[in-house]
């Protein structure tokens, strides 16, 4: 695959900005703190010189800029550490420029990073799975309001905090399963029917809220998961707290992550997912049934979603409120797009629209001079340049959106 003109003009764009953000970083230092209060190994905080690491940062990126026009013109093959490492220098630039005679709590910031983005890994995965089959999931938005709505009222109900777990994935099936009915059974637009059922969850959930848990009583009062570190693991310096001194759905999240990789590229029934998504006709007349399989990957889908939503009430704020997704399952939808169907990629995306997402927080904690406005916007602006940018042209499962008829 060769390197776009695409990414070389927005490389080139991000250059430039870089370069301002030098020229109008401050001459003082920011302060890098690596371990948060509690850790069991506590590194001694340091600071870095502001203008001279954003200058840094800004000539590396010009370079990178450079040799991106340079492998166009020459129609080299893109090379893949490119884009990566200019957004990690860019990056790296914009938070030393941000907290400049501040202090960066490092793992603070990728530890909130983690939390914003787990139902937005689960609604990736549930995009991934029914997309690889061929049907285009709008609903995710759906399906994480349900689990979230669903796993807050029964762990209430019951005070356990599993059969919560368990009611959301059912609740984000079912919204799944209406989906797939409506797109492969009865031939409605994937899109239509994706819009509908997202509203239809919103204004059901909205309901059932003003009618039974306004005041956080028998209906809205669910348990909440404790951390539960793991031996050894949480003691790793950095990314220690931050991966392993998590919640048992963040550890599930993880599994989630690897064994959708694994079902969808290592075996039988994933190769037969993908095909069903790809060229329906062929995998019907070899004997898949193109049906069983989509409606399969679709319901699969949405009970990953509903977890993530479950994540909301019992992994977060410990009760449902009103569209408390806020509109999470979209960014799920744009990630898996950044991550070109694959669940690992689309994991690490969400990673990144939760880090942009929890950036705000932090600027907004230590006073930035940066406006408000700007701070609120950021993660959806990030959403709208990966996806329409630095992914460059991206071609989905060739029948995804298409409903097949059984000649």
């Amino acid at each position: 695959m060769k390197l776009s003109q695409k990414n070389a003009r927005i490389l080139s764009v991000l250059a430039i900005v870089a370069v301002l953000f030098a020229a109008f970083a401050p001459a003082t230092q920011t302060v890098i703190r690596l371990h948060a209060d509690g850790d069991v190994i506590q590194i001694a905080d340091f600071g870095i010189p502001t203008s001279v690491v954003a200058w840094v940062c800004a000539v590396l990126l010009v370079a990178l800029a450079v040799i991106s026009w340079v492998h166009y013109r020459r129609e080299l093959k893109d090379p893949k550490a490119l884009v990566p490492v200019f957004g990690l220098l860019f990056v790296l630039q914009v938070l030393t420029v941000l907290y400049a005679g501040k202090t960066l709590t490092f793992t603070a910031l990728l530890a909130g990073s983690l939390a914003l983005a787990v139902p937005l890994i689960f609604g990736s995965l549930a995009g991934v799975l029914s997309e690889r089959s061929g049907v285009v999931n709008i609903a995710i938005e759906g399906q994480l309001l349900a689990g979230a709505f669903v796993s807050a009222l029964v762990a209430s109900l019951t005070g356990s905090i599993w059969l919560g777990v368990f009611a959301a994935a059912i609740a984000g099936a079912l919204v799944a399963w209406v989906l797939a009915v409506f797109a492969i059974k009865y031939l409605v637009d994937q899109i239509i029917v994706g819009v509908v059922l997202n509203v239809l969850v919103v204004g059901l959930t909205n309901f059932l809220f003003s009618t039974l848990m306004t005041d956080l009583g028998v209906y809205n009062s669910p348990p909440r998961f404790e951390t539960l570190p793991l031996p050894l693991l949480a003691q790793i310096p950095v990314l220690g707290p931050v991966l392993f001194d998590q919640t048992p759905i963040v550890y599930l999240m993880y599994l989630a992550v690897a064994a959708v990789w694994v079902a969808l590229f290592k075996t039988r029934w994933g190769l037969r997912v993908r095909a069903v998504g790809e060229y329906p006709k062929a995998a019907d007349t070899v004997g898949i049934k193109v049906f069983r399989t989509r409606y399969i990957s679709v319901v699969i889908g949405g009970a990953l979603a509903g977890l993530g939503g479950s994540f909301f009430t019992l992994g977060q704020v410990g009760a449902f409120g009103k569209e408390m997704t806020n509109g999470a399952g979209y960014i799920a939808l744009a990630a898996l797009i950044f991550g070109r169907w694959n669940p690992v990629r689309a994991a690490l995306a969400a990673l990144l629209f939760g880090f942009s997402e929890n950036l705000q927080f932090g600027l907004a904690i230590i006073g930035s001079s940066v406006p408000s406005e700007f701070l609120l916007m950021l993660p959806y602006v990030l959403t709208v340049v990966a996806v329409a940018g630095l992914v460059g042209r991206v071609v989905g499962p060739a029948a995804a959106g298409k409903p097949y008829l059984k000649s």
